[in-house]
């Protein structure tokens, strides 16, 4: 039996490297991988992004989104050949809800720490290696910073304007305990409204680089239920 696509979507502030610990072991499961590099430039060209992935597969298909990322497969998702959704310490928000104002209802560290000029978003060095991937090394986090990819300041008050696949389509949320970038709180706001599949990891907001057996796991249980 064909194994399940699995298309990875990076979030603000990285691109899609950040999912270098999975892909190897996925690929060597029998599955075809992409990891879409967002522009991060408007939510509808992040959604174009991973519908030009998605364009390039056949068969059932599971995205898996971090961050920023959710809010990007929430809309992509809709596609018929999406099975099943995976969130990792992701956004998953409603019709006409945005990361601007979740963020305000249920703030996080990391926003203190932000480098802005010209319309783009930059995570600073103190935030990247305290508030976004503290279980990292200083030495990983440094090359994070160095290598990020600037959001524009337009993601941050983009709504999303389809019904979000989650309410139709299977889906994973995985909780990151100890993030200081997306606050906890609406991490679990967003799995019980999902309800989702949950798992809860003592990690920072890259559970992916620092946890990444734990987030294998759930990306291979997603993947054998839908097929």
């Amino acid at each position: 039996m064909k194994k399940a696509n699995i298309i990875f979507v990076h979030g603000l502030w990285a691109d899609g490297s950040g999912w270098n610990k999975l892909i190897p072991t996925l690929l060597e499961d029998g599955h075809k991988v992409i990891s879409v590099q967002n522009p991060l430039t408007t939510l509808e060209d992040d959604v174009l992004a991973t519908q030009k992935a998605l364009a390039r597969v056949e068969g059932p298909t599971i995205l898996i989104g971090h961050s920023w990322g959710g809010a990007v497969i929430t809309a992509a998702g809709n596609d018929p050949k999406v099975k099943g959704l995976v969130y990792v310490a992701a956004l998953a928000p409603d019709e006409g809800e945005s990361l601007g104002e979740l963020s305000e209802k249920y703030p996080a560290e990391a926003s203190n720490h932000l480098e802005i000029a010209d319309g783009l978003i930059w995570m600073g060095l103190e935030g990247m290696q305290k508030h976004f991937a503290g279980d990292l090394p200083q030495e990983e986090t440094a090359l994070m910073y160095a290598t990020q990819g600037p959001a524009s300041i337009a993601l941050f008050g983009a709504q999303i304007t389809t019904t979000p696949a989650w309410k139709e389509k299977p889906n994973w949320y995985i909780i990151a305990k100890n993030d200081h970038t997306i606050n906890p709180e609406l991490e679990h706001f967003f799995a019980d409204r999902m309800k989702a599949t949950t798992i809860e990891l003592e990690s920072s907001h890259v559970p992916m680089i620092s946890q990444p057996d734990a987030v294998l796991k759930v990306i291979r249980d997603a993947a054998t239920s839908i097929q």
